[in-house]
């Protein structure tokens, strides 16, 4: 669905006047509500963000997790993540890219 066959329905939005001045000075006439409407989605995905940062809060525990309490701890988890699911160690993947192409 393209953005032009999107419903779209008018709402009434009071903006505070030095704001608008400035707007004004910056965003030509034609472009604002493209620009309000771009500036609306990219604050409403950075709250949704920050909802679900906030709702997950402390679902990680340390105790819970012993083994990863460091850096190189993490690093290992990691590798052997990796290397569970790559068809070639690591290495030897590097190395026929490098032959290879």
């Amino acid at each position: 669905m393209s953005a032009a066959s999107i419903p779209k329905r008018r709402i009434n939005v009071a903006f505070p006047e030095p704001l608008l001045e400035i707007m004004e000075t910056i965003v030509p006439a034609r472009e604002r509500n493209s620009f309000i409407v771009e500036a609306t989605e990219k604050a409403l995905r950075q709250e949704r963000l920050l909802k679900a940062i906030r709702a997950s809060s402390g679902a990680w525990s340390d105790a819970d997790y012993p083994e990863l309490q460091t850096d190189e701890d993490i690093d290992r988890y990691v590798r052997q993540l990796r290397e569970s699911w790559m068809p070639l160690p690591r290495e030897e993947a590097v190395e026929g890219k490098e032959t290879n192409g």
